[in-house]
């Protein structure tokens, strides 16, 4: 049976373990994916100690962790077209991603381009859709001034080029272990901490925000909100509640395979680089969620599941 690294209950990293789950069936508009590479992002973890994507049902047996996948076509389900066995995918799993087997609805899985490592791909689907719905529902003209906190996440690291590469002026906020690679990215670099709005301020000529892209919640939020004059323009991928009280809104995400391509030609284009920053093995796939659990990666994290 394929072996797949899951959570049995909802917890913290103790709840975590190695099993060999059962291949599952592909149902009517569904792909059977054997995963090449999985990406590892903060909302594994989440799910693993409790959270609950909107109408899923309550755990009721082990759940492969991963919500990011690339691979190869191993079985098409009842009504799938234009996907056939042996095409190169990406897109996100249902029945998780750190695992040999696993299922793609057909409506959010995209061909992988030729040009496209696995690796690259399978950092694609979270991350670099997410940050590619909010730049697209921020809507700003060119040479407007975007914040992004947390630019040297995941997320943050995609949005900013992304941001860059539609013309904007870009301040991440991120640790000064991260400054080199934000500014790397084509950003203004603010570390986080004490008077961050002020220093923000400070950083940018004229001292103008247009635009906050929030990717870490917390306190900072409501601090950074100060500085907009118009909170229409405050969206979070990471505090739905707190953004709310503030007159901000949530990423509306597209989850769609049209999000998925275009995120592709960026990479293949070179304006998108996925910056996967380190690798693991599945039978380490422990020691790659730890890397991201404790807040220290930089870029993308990626596990390598061996054909």
């Amino acid at each position: 049976m394929p072996k797949a690294y899951a959570f049995t209950e909802h917890g913290g990293p103790e709840v975590e373990t190695f099993l060999d789950l059962p291949e599952p069936e592909p149902g009517p508009g569904q792909l059977l994916v054997a995963v090449r590479a999985a990406g590892v992002n903060p909302v594994d973890w989440k799910l693993r100690a409790g959270k609950r994507r909107p109408g899923q049902g309550p755990l009721v047996g082990p759940e492969a962790l991963g919500s990011e996948v690339a691979g190869v076509v191993k079985a098409v389900g009842p009504g799938v077209e234009g996907f056939a066995v042996g095409d190169p995918v990406f897109g996100n799993p249902v029945t998780g991603g750190y695992t040999e087997v696993t299922l793609v609805p057909a409506d959010i899985a995209a061909h992988k381009p030729d040009a496209l490592s696995f690796t690259d791909a399978a950092a694609l689907p979270v991350a670099a859709a997410t940050a590619y719905d909010g730049v697209r529902q921020l809507d700003l003209p060119t040479g407007s001034t975007l914040l992004i906190t947390g630019a040297g996440g995941g997320v943050g690291v995609a949005a900013t080029q992304i941001a860059v590469h539609f013309g904007l002026r870009v301040v991440g906020t991120a640790s000064e272990g991260k400054k080199e690679f934000v500014e790397s990215l084509g950003a203004i670099h603010v570390a986080r901490g004490p008077r961050l709005a002020e220093r923000i301020r400070e950083a940018v000529p004229g001292g103008r925000i247009d635009a906050v892209f929030d990717l870490v919640g917390g306190a900072g939020l409501a601090e950074v909100a100060e500085l907009l004059t118009d909170r229409k323009k405050l969206i979070t991928a990471a505090a739905k509640e707190t953004v709310a009280e503030l007159g901000g809104a949530p990423v509306a995400r597209a989850r769609t395979a049209a999000v998925l391509d275009e995120v592709a030609l960026l990479a293949v284009a070179g304006v998108l680089r996925p910056h996967v920053t380190a690798t693991y093995p599945l039978d380490r796939a422990d020691e790659a969620l730890r890397a991201v659990e404790t807040g220290h990666a930089r870029g993308k994290i990626v596990i390598e599941v061996t054909p």
